[in-house]
C-alpha cells in the first residue's frame, strides 16, 4: 500500500492537460505534489485515516489556471480607488466618483480607476465632483488618465509644460490650456508622482484582498508584467511567512530611460528562485494602445489618418537593451498592441539572434491586438511565443468599444487573431492583463468559445475548449519554462488544481456566463495551490 495521501479528489471529470493521459476520475495529493492520477477505484488505495476525500460530483477538475499577463501589485493598489469599470456614461462615472469622495473626505486626492474612453474630456467634468481637491482618474487600460484643474495646477502643467517621456501627450485646447487628458506614462507621471504612496500596511491590506479574490477565481500562478527587485522582495517576504497564495513570476521593467548598468538589478532578480516568487525575465513596452492613438501601426489609424502612433523604443535602442537582457539569460516580454510594434519587436528579436546566437529563449510578444500578414510566419521562424488576453477583444462589432473605430474594418480580419496565429504555429498563452479586465479565467473561456466574426466572411478566430484550457494551463507553464513542474494533472507535478461547479464539456458555451453582465455561471468550488486549499466555497 502506498503512503496515504493528504487529499483525494475523486468522482470528478479531470481534464488533465497531459497528452499521455488526457482524462481521469481522481487525483491524489501528498505534500506539495500530485502522487496519483487515475480511476476512482485505484485512488481509494491512497486513502488513509487522515486523508481528506473530496467528492468531485462529476464536475470538471483542472490544473490551476495560469494567468500569463498580470499586474499583481498595481491591480491590488487600484482596489483602494473608486471603481469605475462598470460606468457606461459620464453621469454614472461622475456619480461613482462623487459617492467615493463623500465616503473618503479626509483623503488628500480623489482617485478613480477603470474609466472607459470617450466618456469625459478631463478637468471640467472632474471639477464638478472635486472643485477643491485634486482628482486623478485612470482609464481601464492604464494608458490614459484625466486630471482636474487643481491636480494640473499642482503639477505645473495647466498652462505649459511637456511630457517627460516618449510617445506621451498632454492634450491641450485651442488656447493652450491642458484639457486634463494625459496620454501615456510620460504625461501621466507628472501628476501621478504627486499622489502620496499608500503605507506599507495599506499595501499589504490591498494585496491580501486581491490574493483572496484571485484564489476564488481558480488562478494559482501569474506572470507579473511590471516589477523590480523591491516588488519581488515583497512577494518573497509573503512567501517566507506563508501568506502568498499563488506563484508569481516577476520580470524587471526596462523603461526607455533605463541605463544598461541598471540591468544588474534584473540579474539580481534572476537569482531569486523561491518556490512561489521568482525572477528571471525582463519586460519592455514597445508602444501604447490603439484607444489613445499611441499604439504603433504599420498604416495610419482608420479614424485618424494623420498618425500611425509611435513607439517607446527605436529599433536600435530596443536591440541594444534587449540583446543585453538576452545575453544575461533573461526571458523577454514585450508589450505590442499595434502591428507596427509587433513588427519592430520581431525585427529586434531577429537582430538579437544574429548578435547572441540562437537558444531556447522563449521570448514573447504580449497582446498582439493587430498583426500584419507578412509577420505571421516570423513567430515560428524566430521561436517567439504569443501571449494574448481573450477579454481584450470586443465581443461583437456592435460594441461601443472605441477600439473598433481606431483599427478600422480593413484590420478586423487580423485583429485579436487567435486562430490565425495558432494555425501559423504560434505557441499561445492566455491571460487577463488585470486590472485592465477581470482576472476570472472562466470569462476568458467564455470569450474564446463564443467569439464570432465581426463581419460576414471574416476569419473565424474562435477557439476550442481544449485549446483554450491548454493556453491557460500547460502552454502557459511552457511560456515561463515551468512545463515540467505545473500546468498538468500528472504524477510528480506541483499540486496546483481547481475543481469547478459543473462539467465544462457538458455545458453549452453560451451558458458559461451572462453575456450582458459578464458574470460567470461556471466557477471554482475549490482551489488548491502548492498542496494547500486556498479557496473553498
Amino acid at each position: 500500500m502506498p503512503q496515504p495521501a493528504d487529499f483525494i479528489i475523486t468522482h470528478a471529470r479531470a481534464l488533465t492537460q497531459n497528452p499521455a493521459q488526457p482524462r481521469a476520475e481522481a487525483v491524489a495529493v501528498r505534500g506539495k505534489r500530485i502522487v496519483f492520477v487515475g480511476s476512482a477505484a485505484e485512488a481509494a488505495g491512497w486513502r488513509g485515516p487522515h486523508t481528506r476525500v473530496i467528492d468531485g460530483q462529476q464536475c470538471t477538475l483542472l490544473p490551476g489556471f495560469i494567468d500569463s499577463h498580470f499586474h499583481l501589485l498595481w491591480g491590488s493598489l487600484w482596489l483602494g480607488a473608486a471603481q469605475l469599470y462598470e460606468a457606461t456614461t459620464a453621469e454614472a462615472a461622475l456619480a461613482k466618483l462623487h459617492q467615493f469622495a463623500q465616503q473618503h473626505p479626509n483623503e488628500p486626492w480623489l482617485e478613480g480607476r477603470g474609466l472607459r474612453y470617450d466618456l469625459i474630456s478631463g478637468r471640467k467634468e472632474l471639477d464638478t465632483v472635486a472643485p477643491d481637491r485634486p482628482a486623478y482618474v485612470v482609464a481601464y487600460d492604464g494608458h490614459t488618465a484625466w486630471a482636474n484643474t487643481r491636480a494640473l495646477e499642482l503639477a505645473g502643467i495647466l498652462h505649459e509644460g511637456e511630457p517627460i517621456g516618449p510617445n506621451s501627450v498632454i492634450v491641450r485646447d485651442e488656447h493652450g490650456l491642458a484639457t486634463g487628458e494625459l496620454r501615456e506614462a510620460g504625461a501621466m507621471e507628472l501628476v501621478r508622482r504627486l499622489i502620496p504612496e499608500p503605507s506599507d500596511v495599506r499595501k499589504r491590506e490591498l494585496l491580501n484582498l486581491a490574493l483572496k479574490q484571485i484564489a476564488r477565481a481558480g488562478v494559482t500562478s501569474v506572470h507579473n508584467m511590471n516589477g523590480d527587485l523591491e516588488e519581488l522582495s515583497l512577494y518573497a517576504a509573503l512567501e517566507d511567512v506563508g501568506a502568498l497564495s499563488l506563484r508569481v513570476y516577476v520580470p524587471y521593467h526596462v523603461k526607455p530611460e533605463t541605463p544598461p548598468e541598471a540591468l544588474a538589478e534584473a540579474r539580481e532578480m534572476a537569482k531569486v528562485r523561491g518556490e512561489l516568487a521568482r525572477g528571471g525575465a525582463a519586460k519592455f513596452f514597445m508602444d501604447g494602445v490603439l484607444e489613445a492613438y499611441t499604439a504603433l501601426m504599420v498604416e495610419p489609424y482608420a479614424d485618424k489618418p494623420d498618425t500611425r502612433g509611435d513607439s517607446l523604443f527605436s529599433h536600435e535602442h530596443f536591440v541594444r537593451m534587449a540583446a543585453e537582457c538576452d545575453r544575461l539569460g533573461l526571458q523577454i516580454f514585450v508589450h505590442c498592441c499595434g502591428d507596427g510594434a509587433v513588427r519592430r519587436t520581431l525585427d529586434g528579436y531577429e537582430a538579437i539572434q544574429k548578435l547572441n546566437g540562437k537558444r531556447d529563449s522563449r521570448h514573447r510578444i504580449e497582446h498582439i491586438e493587430v498583426i500584419h500578414p507578412d509577420d505571421l510566419p516570423r513567430f515560428k521562424q524566430l521561436g517567439v511565443l504569443g501571449s494574448m488576453q481573450p477579454l481584450h477583444a470586443p465581443l461583437d462589432a456592435g460594441s461601443d468599444d472605441v477600439w473598433l473605430a481606431r483599427a478600422g474594418r480593413e484590420r478586423w480580419p487580423l485583429s485579436f487573431a487567435w486562430r490565425t496565429l495558432r494555425d501559423a504555429g504560434v505557441h499561445l498563452a492566455f491571460g487577463s492583463d488585470w486590472p485592465v479586465v477581470s482576472f476570472d479565467p472562466m470569462l476568458g473561456v467564455f470569450a474564446t468559445l463564443n467569439r464570432k466574426p465581426w463581419l460576414p466572411g471574416q476569419p473565424e478566430q474562435r477557439q476550442t475548449l481544449e485549446e483554450t484550457l491548454a493556453s491557460y494551463t500547460r502552454d502557459a507553464a511552457y511560456a515561463e519554462f515551468m512545463e515540467h513542474e505545473k500546468g498538468q494533472l500528472k504524477h510528480g507535478m506541483l499540486a496546483d488544481l481547481v475543481l469547478l461547479n459543473a462539467d465544462l464539456e457538458q455545458t453549452p458555451p453560451e451558458a458559461l456566463a451572462d453575456a450582458q453582465t459578464l458574470t460567470p455561471h461556471v466557477r471554482p468550488v475549490l482551489t488548491m495551490m502548492d498542496g494547500r486549499v486556498v479557496f473553498e466555497g
